[in-house]
């Protein structure tokens, strides 16, 4: 059973406020966590201010427990819904969509095939299979979860997104590792999962059978790797970039404001064996960004692909048959069925040893005589969870690096860090499936090659065995990149990235010569990009208009909100001129659109993206209407400051702003963005400063206009934000969820760091416990039960 009990401290207001929602008998030496129910759970959870809790325990059993309690407690719909998202239920409880079918149709397949459980076999050495601590934290979190359930009851929850919904049931340890897996497989074959479901035999005239998958067109017709509505800036900076010596980093990850993939601030111990601050996404047992007292990292979403195709040369007469070095190979077929409100849907689905078979209508098509097949490394890549564990003892970039090297666990991001000693690192050491630059010329078709030359997708010769994947000598597992192919770089000044490639993680060290599926090399770069590295260069240098040379984490964080709009910096002088001299233009749709108050508004125009910035809108709406166009080419040479000039002769870039205004229908084109972009909790509507990426703006976010009415729901952008430095007396600096801790309406962690971003307010870090003791709103408690 849980224990409860009587609070013993109430140290505010504020703390009392909350106490009705922790379930929790306090204890006052957070120490004799665990001393209590030998073999069983134990956490003491130390709730600081907006609600975030620090968690003790004597293993990593009692730390999983903690934060699967915790987590419930302010999240519990999120991981409810998430669970049955992962067992193929979405379309028995959230209706028919075909998103819900093709997701529960996804998870079946995996589910009945076993894919899962597959990878909790074999020795428990991180690698070949999860380590008995990752596997304690998972179970752990299962059950604190379901103490929280068991205590609150379905019918009792506060959030009225699950309050009383049957889908709302205890946890297992097999539904968090099925979670894991899907993140996993996001950027890969969860991306074509619609490609995957929809793939059939062509019919009996031999055309190819009807199929739609715009889940995997879109995949397909991205110019990388990225998946869709995620983004990251991050930087490292070293001891030449900062204004006392020591290492700093700021993590500014871009992910959702809603849903399964929000970000949840924690700090997690096991004395002796883990200590770490920072934040990782629901449902995710322990720390994924963040610093421990010597080392901190972020991830930013690479640019490299995460599968490769595979053309197979198919029997004729049989088209689920083909040619494998000469012989003949059956594909194997798996028929799954799901639930739905109004019945059940079955299919079957069509797989072959190299992975499954995947349409794409118009570009991957199923023949009589030629179909196409993936395979997704991250579809077996179960060392993730040891793999942070093992980040989080890193004593020094070096350090981290060798994690890096001997477990390559990341399934699509960067890594970025920066430690005590100054040093600062770049990686993109995630999971690359083995395209060198050697296979991609002996086994990818000619009329493939300049798909990959443009846009890095591998589409290889599925009928040899010698274009299968293979294995680098260090690379951790068969068919990934080992660490010899994958870019990396140190450094003392600074490395960045925002989600373009490795290339320019820092300009005076471009990073070339890498198999192109990780991503482009000398190209332009996007604004965003160039902004990051100006800002770095410009606050080194003291040109930024801010006191002093060098980094602080008071200017870190000036910087990473100050909102500029390096596109708007780059050309509004040039398109006022052009606005003003020619206000009469014809908007993409024929009409007619008068130009004036646009051009008088980007004249006022302060070149940012605050809450009092005004006509900042306009000049996002030019943007994402395709208006930045430059008369200048791109120089490899100069490539943070190329192109800059504005195509004035091209009339795309008046058409751009006649479409823009048009799309602000009767907003007020020089009205103030805090009154117009705003992020709804409850009544309360909070102002949102920041923007577009189009627009070259760093501070990321992604609200899509209403003609008339305004930006009235952020759904992406900057999210967990972080800038800390590494000091000798341990690690400061500051931290903020923009859209809180907590996603239910009734928590009163819903809208409080909203409210706080929205002022560019900021949570301090809270690592030692001089720190966390000074929090004036600190409530501590213990929850723990005996193993069943």
């Amino acid at each position: 059973m849980p224990l409860s009990g009587r609070p013993l401290r109430r140290r505010t207001v504020a703390a009392v406020s909350v106490l009705g929602l922790l379930a929790a008998a306090v204890v006052a030496d957070p120490a004799a966590a665990g001393q209590r129910h030998a073999g069983g759970y134990a956490a003491t959870i130390q709730r600081a201010s907006y609600g975030v809790p620090h968690i003790t325990a004597r293993d990593f059993a009692g730390l999983g427990y903690g934060v699967g309690y915790a987590q419930a407690e302010d999240n519990i719909c999120l991981i409810a819904e998430t669970m049955v998202t992962v067992n193929a239920e979405r379309s028995q409880h959230f209706g028919n969509a075909a998103r819900n079918v093709t997701s529960d149709l996804f998870h079946r397949r995996a589910i009945d095939g076993g894919a899962v459980e597959r990878l909790l076999t074999g020795p428990r050495d991180g690698i070949r299979s999860p380590s008995d601590e990752a596997r304690e934290q998972m179970r752990g979190f299962a059950a604190g979860y379901n103490a929280y359930l068991r205590r609150t009851g379905a019918a009792n929850i506060t959030d009225p997104a699950c309050a009383g919904k049957p889908w709302v049931r205890p946890i297992t340890e097999l539904d968090l590792w099925r979670s894991h897996w899907a993140r996993m497989v996001r950027a890969g074959s969860g991306a074509l999962a619609d490609g995957i479901t929809a793939a059939a035999p062509p019919r009996a005239d031999g055309t190819p059978a009807p199929a739609a998958a715009p889940q995997a067109k879109a995949v397909v017709d991205a110019r990388d790797g990225a998946p869709a509505g995620v983004g990251s800036n991050a930087y490292g900076l070293g001891r030449e970039a900062t204004a006392r010596g020591a290492g700093m980093l700021l993590a500014n990850p871009h992910f959702p404001w809603d849903g399964a993939d929000r970000f949840y601030r924690m700090r997690l111990k096991v004395p002796g064996r883990y200590d770490v601050e920072g934040a990782s996404l629901v449902g995710e047992p322990l720390v994924q960004i963040g610093h421990n007292g010597r080392v901190a990292w972020s991830h930013t979403v690479s640019t490299a692909r995460r599968f490769t195709w595979h053309r197979l040369t198919l029997v004729p007469g049989d088209p689920t048959a083909y040619r494998y070095d000469g012989r003949t190979r059956k594909m194997t077929t798996r028929t799954v069925t799901v639930r739905t409100q109004s019945g059940t849907v079955t299919r079957t689905l069509y797989d072959t040893h190299l992975g499954p078979v995947v349409v794409v209508p118009g570009r991957f098509e199923w023949t009589t005589g030629t179909a196409y097949a993936v395979s997704d490394p991250n579809a077996s890549n179960n060392r993730a969870l040891d793999g942070w564990l093992a980040m989080a003892r890193a004593r020094t970039v070096g350090e981290l690096r060798a994690v890096l090297d001997r477990r390559q666990f990341l399934p699509w991001v960067n890594t970025i860090a920066a430690d005590q000693r100054g040093s600062a690192l770049y990686g993109d050491h995630s999971v690359v499936p083995r395209v060198t630059d050697a296979v991609a010329a002996a086994c990818i078709p000619a009329e493939f090659r300049d798909l990959y030359a443009t846009r890095g997708q591998a589409v290889l010769d599925g009928s040899r065995s010698a274009c299968a994947p293979g294995k680098d000598p260090d690379a951790a597992v068969p068919g990934i990149l080992g660490p010899a192919n994958l870019p990396v770089l140190v450094r003392g000044d600074y490395v960045t990235n925002s989600n373009d490639s490795h290339w320019l993680a820092n300009p005076q060290q471009p990073l070339a010569g890498f198999p192109r599926i990780l991503g482009d090399e000398r190209t332009a770069r996007s604004l965003r990009t160039r902004l990051g590295l100006l800002q770095v260069q410009q606050r080194v240098a003291g040109t930024d208009g801010l006191p002093g040379t060098g980094f602080t984490t008071a200017n870190l964080w000036q910087v990473a909100l100050g909102n500029r709009a390096y596109g708007g910096e780059l050309v509004r002088d040039d398109l006022v001129a052009l606005c003003e001299a020619q206000p009469a233009a014809i908007a993409s749709d024929g009409s007619a659109v008068d130009l004036t108050a646009a051009c008088a508004a980007l004249r006022g125009w302060d070149l940012r993206v605050d809450l009092d910035s005004r006509g900042s809108h306009v000049f996002t709406e030019f943007a994402r209407a395709g208006g930045l166009r430059f008369a200048d080419p791109f120089d490899p040479a100069a490539p943070v400051s190329t192109p800059r000039r504005l195509a004035v002769d091209d009339p795309r870039v008046r058409t751009a702003l006649a479409d823009a205004v048009r799309a602000l229908g009767d907003i007020s084109l020089d009205a103030q963005l805090g009154d117009i972009q705003t992020e709804p909790r409850g009544d309360e509507r909070i102002p949102i400063h920041g923007g577009w990426p189009e627009g070259g703006v760093f501070n990321m976010i992604i609200s899509v206009v209403e003609p008339g009415v305004g930006y009235r729901k952020v759904q992406h952008g900057t999210s967990f934000l972080m800038a800390v430095e590494l000091g000798r007396g341990g690690p400061s600096g500051r931290q903020l969820l923009t859209y809180s801790q907590s996603a239910n309406p009734n928590s009163p962690w819903y809208a409080d760091q909203t409210r706080l971003y929205s002022g560019k307010g900021f949570d301090t870090i809270k690592f030692t416990e001089r720190q966390l003791r000074a929090d004036p709103n600190l409530i501590t408690y213990r929850v723990g039960e005996r193993r069943r």
